[in-house]
């Protein structure tokens, strides 16, 4: 993977959190107050980093706030004040404040460019010589060597704009939702992010996906069965409902299949009319045979139509799966008479008859057609996509080889090893007061 190109202006200085926290801070006497907590950062917009707006400094059992301006050298070693004093009052979280060791550090961020949930062992700083910035984060795992915390692997620092960070951190999401880092991944990628993410993280993925309906379809298809189920469970029968109406017909049949009996009748009465009746059709059959697999939904035109007119079918078919879209169905009330290819019908002169481009004797199969004899049938005939038709060669559906890939692959190919899970730390808060004015943690 190709590690991303930073805009950051050569840094004066770089320093890990990791070596920073629990150093001394010394006010401009000379005197140590204290020790740091953490840092504080503000989230910023998408093209942006995060600048440093104070520290969380442990002084005599209590943890106060120190301003980022008050800052007058920072160091891996100590953090040094342009003061003597600081305000001793408790320090209390302000709305988007970020804590670098308490939110970021242990947790687990997306990265984009992988789709793929990650654990930042440790933060880059840099001081951009307008102020310390959030720049870089280190996913390599960590490990004790002689009682010190040392990178054991993997990926290096890498540009804080590479992830979606904070996912499950409620604190932060409308700051974060500006970036909309996550837009740029597909429905699979999503899918993948949602069976590894824990409770935390998928609730914030489903609420990012819930906002736009289309996406949302496209992901729960992506989906393994028992993991849609289960998110399913958490959502009204309307909300369900409305969800699979807008999905594939033969991924809503699995979706409604794999539903609480109790359930399934409810969900299926609240469905559009005319996907209940395809999806009620597709429960009928065998999940592994043709009938299970197929797409109710395809494209068809009559042996008179001309090549432009069947290319009129598929461009106005915007809700059949584009797979299904690669041949046309030549039909005779309903009855197969044969299939035309997509790129014959693009080289042969529009005028010409749909019947002299036609194959006439097109591989199909009946919907009790097992997976098996399926997958050999697309293997040897070199076929994307196959009718399915009855007994008097109407059609009833047509079989894609996404669809025999997904349910050929076996279960095991499909596990991934479980996440763990993030260790998560109390927020801070207030734990004593002080009459001192002016040190709260704003920047």
């Amino acid at each position: 993977m190709t590690k991303p190109t930073s805009d950051l202006s050569p840094a004066t200085s770089i320093v890990h959190l990791s070596q920073v926290l629990k150093s001394p801070v010394i006010a401009a006497s000379g005197d140590t107050i204290g020790r740091v907590e953490d840092l504080v950062v503000r989230l910023a917009g998408r093209d942006s980093y995060p600048p440093i707006t104070g520290v969380v400094v442990g002084v005599g059992g209590r943890r106060v706030f120190v301003p980022a301006r008050t800052v007058d050298d920072l160091r891996a070693d100590r953090i040094t004040l342009s003061r003597n004093k600081v305000d001793l009052r408790a320090f209390e979280r302000r709305d988007g404040e970020v804590l670098l060791r308490a939110d970021i550090m242990g947790h687990r961020l997306i990265d984009v460019a992988a789709a793929e949930l990650v654990r930042a062992s440790d933060v880059e700083l840099d001081d951009t010589g307008d102020g310390w910035v959030l720049a870089r984060v280190d996913t390599r795992p960590r490990a004790r060597l002689f009682g010190l915390i040392k990178p054991a692997g993997g990926h290096a620092e890498r540009d804080w704009k590479s992830f979606e960070p904070l996912i499950g951190h409620s604190q932060s999401l409308t700051q974060r939702r500006l970036a909309g880092r996550l837009r740029s991944l597909k429905p699979a990628e999503l899918a993948d992010l949602l069976e590894e993410a824990d409770k935390r993280e998928r609730g914030e993925i489903l609420d990012h996906v819930h906002d736009d309906p289309e996406l949302e379809a496209d992901v729960f298809e992506e989906l393994e069965s028992e993991q849609a189920s289960r998110l399913l469970d958490d959502r009204s029968d309307a909300e369900v409902a409305a969800l699979l109406g807008r999905m594939r017909a033969d991924d809503a049949a699995d979706a409604v299949a794999d539903l609480r009996q109790s359930r399934r009748r409810r969900v299926l009465d609240l469905m559009p009319a005319g996907q209940r009746t395809k999806v009620i059709t597709l429960m009928g059959f065998n999940p592994d045979s043709a009938g299970g697999l197929m797409n109710v939904d395809t494209a068809s035109c009559g042996p008179d139509s001309t090549a432009a007119q069947a290319l009129s079918v598929i461009a106005q078919a915007r809700g059949v799966q584009p797979e299904a879209l690669l041949k046309v169905h030549v039909l005779d009330e309903g009855h197969l008479l044969g299939v035309v290819s997509v790129i014959l019908l693009l080289q042969a002169d529009s005028a010409t008859p749909v019947r002299e481009l036609m194959d006439t004797d097109p591989v199909r199969v009946t919907p009790d057609t097992d997976l098996t004899d399926i997958a050999l049938l697309m293997a040897d005939y070199n076929l994307y996509a196959m009718p399915v038709v009855d007994d008097t060669d109407r059609v009833l559906g047509v079989v894609t080889v996404d669809d025999v890939l997904e349910a050929a692959i076996p279960e095991d190919w499909r596990r991934r090893e479980p996440a763990p899970r993030p260790i998560r730390e109390p927020a801070p808060g207030a734990d004593t007061a002080a009459d001192v004015s002016d040190g709260s943690s704003a920047p």
